[in-house]
């Protein structure tokens, strides 16, 4: 079948042994941009960063929403070995009107690994540190008359490329993205990805070398006021299909990474909608 007998060349944003369990340290790590490098906002990205880092370690976007994690978020500076701050606005010389207590900085915490497990366990929780797939994503973007799928080499998506690298980042898993070329020979667009079956894009995926694919499309609504979005994945026993409404692109991300984390940590099928 032409389909299968295609190999797929990929792009990867990451390599994929890099969430391959070699670097516990950097599941426990975690980055918050705050404003100058006073106290005050200093504890607000702690907190930031801890939210990041249950996330991040259990795989289990629920634990978010969790009432039990709010007075948690207080001790956020007990669980913190070390922090840094790197001036994004870096080179660019400081004015009256941007000085350093109005100065963005990209806040980086190191927590350690034995309490994080514990403020997990009290949760409800448990630490997901086991070898991260890399997914190879096959996603269709619609907007009105203007529709493609999108594309490692594609400059005209570069933006919405880079945000669901940053949704896979936050969560340490690996991503693949294929060329136009590759999308082109196997006959796969806009229109035909939608209705093509999970277990393609999945040998697809082991052709080149990746683990598993997610297949989902993105249509913007007027009605909804921003983009719609579904995603599928598989859970082990059949597809995992999911919905977001009315949100950016970066939340529409967003919620297919933290759907496939929690498929892949153990912790059940995201909601339906």
């Amino acid at each position: 079948m032409r389909l299968f007998g295609l190999l797929l060349a990929f792009i990867a944003f990451w390599s994929p042994g890099r969430a391959a369990g070699a670097d516990i340290a950097e599941l426990y790590r975690a980055t918050a941009i705050v404003t100058g490098t006073r106290e005050e906002t200093r504890l607000k990205g702690f907190e930031d960063c801890l939210r990041s880092v249950l996330l991040k370690v259990s795989g289990d976007q629920r634990v978010l929403a969790d009432p039990r994690l709010a007075p948690l978020l207080a001790k956020a500076s007990n669980l913190i070995t070390a922090f840094h701050y790197h001036d994004r606005m870096s080179g660019i010389p400081i004015h009256d009107e941007q000085g350093t207590h109005d100065r963005p900085f990209d806040l980086t915490c190191d927590f350690e690994q034995g309490k994080l497990d514990a403020m997990l366990a009290s949760l409800g929780e448990k630490p997901w540190t086991a070898p991260r797939p890399s997914i190879a994503l096959f996603v269709s973007v619609r907007n009105g008359p203007s529709a493609f799928v999108l594309a490692a080499d594609d400059r005209d998506s570069a933006i919405m490329r880079e945000a669901f690298a940053e949704a896979a980042e936050a969560l340490a898993i690996p991503i693949l993205f294929p060329k136009r070329e590759d999308l082109r020979r196997i006959g796969l667009d806009a229109g035909s990805l939608p209705r093509t079956g999970l277990p393609v894009f999945d040998a697809f995926a082991g052709e080149i070398g990746g683990s598993r694919a997610l297949a989902g499309s993105i249509v913007w609504s007027d009605r909804e006021m921003g983009w719609v979005a579904e995603w599928r994945f598989f859970d082990g026993r059949g597809t995992a299909i999911w919905q977001v409404h009315g949100v950016n692109f970066d939340k529409a991300f967003q919620s297919a990474m933290r759907g496939v984390a929690q498929i892949l940590s153990g912790n059940g099928d995201p909601p339906a909608r």
